[in-house]
């Protein structure tokens, strides 16, 4: 006579256990972004370094004399910045967060049209970042 059965019950958890995780995991990345404009477009690494190039020429087209400010910059496929962009604050916030946030959802986009996978690890911010002989730079 058995008083307890100790491999069905442990085996019935781990097996409904694993099936919830590999449901959770197939649900996880399969939906469309409804909240981004760029689902249609195909985004290449040529487009983006483009924006990118657009963006750093837009900050260095102010002078740098007094203080200097950071921005988020791109998208891992983890999630989080993969830098950040230093830039004095003569810059027209408005337009560099406008055109930030466009290059951040085309990465975005780009990582999910190539499968991109990264490291996974976060990108702190600078601590201090000051205006030294005409360049925005981190101070540690």
């Amino acid at each position: 006579m058995k008083l307890f059965d100790l491999t069905q019950k442990p085996m019935k958890t781990l097996f409904k256990t694993f099936v919830l995780l590999v449901a959770f995991l197939s649900f996880q990345c399969s939906g469309s972004d409804d909240n981004s404009v760029l689902n249609d477009e195909v985004i290449t690494q040529p487009i983006l370094d483009a924006k990118k190039a657009e963006i750093i020429n837009y900050i260095n087209s102010f002078d740098c004399s007094g203080s200097c400010n950071y921005i988020a910059f791109g998208s891992k496929p983890c999630g989080g910045p993969k830098e950040y962009l230093l830039f004095p604050s003569s810059v027209n916030l408005t337009q560099l967060q406008q055109m930030v946030t466009e290059f951040n959802e085309m990465d975005h986009q780009y990582n999910i049209q190539t499968n991109a996978v990264s490291d996974c690890a976060v990108e702190l911010p600078p601590t201090s970042v000051e205006c030294v002989n005409g360049d925005c730079v981190v101070i540690n």
